[in-house]
């Protein structure tokens, strides 16, 4: 499990290196609504692809590791450990002029876009945080069937921002 001190331990050493990233996933969720709705396997973050240098080195430097063979793995994420056990689905991003980016999916040309209003702010634990919108997270959340923690997430969105989920 990753618990909310590995978040912000994550996000203060990321932020010390003047890397850019948002919370996806789970604990995007959370920082959504404002606060720990559940517990979190690990933690999804997208990141500029020109930072990634430092990205990992802030990582390394917290004792992370890329652990190889993610599926799917490079360009789309790659996966970095700890000896704790913490896991971070590290997701680089290509950004245009006009702040909406790509996500380059495989080596085929296949991507997945951000438009520019995807990328917004929210809060826990006190600590603003950037994350992706409520928009994007429900239709990253389509098109398969949904695991109980899927469920509980898009019930948190419905009911603190009114929110239609498709299940």
């Amino acid at each position: 499990m990753l618990p909310i001190g590995e978040l912000l331990r994550v996000l203060d050493a990321l932020d010390a290196a003047d890397c850019e990233v948002w919370v996806c996933g789970g604990w995007g969720i959370d920082v959504l609504v404002g606060h720990v709705t559940r517990e979190h396997h690990d933690l999804d973050l997208l990141h500029r692809a020109e930072q990634e240098p430092e990205v990992i080195g802030a990582l390394e430097s917290l004792g992370y590791a890329e652990r190889p063979g993610a599926v799917p793995g490079r360009p789309a994420r790659f996966v970095m450990t700890d000896d704790r056990g913490h896991e971070l689905d590290l997701h680089p991003l290509h950004f245009a002029a006009d702040s909406s980016a790509v996500q380059h999916m495989d080596d085929r040309g296949g991507t997945l876009f951000y438009p520019a209003a995807a990328f917004v702010t929210g809060t826990i634990e006190g600590a603003r945080v950037r994350c992706l919108s409520a928009g994007l997270q429900i239709a990253f959340h389509q098109g398969y069937e949904p695991r109980e923690r899927d469920l509980h997430d898009m019930a948190r969105l419905r009911e603190t921002f009114g929110l239609t989920t498709h299940f």
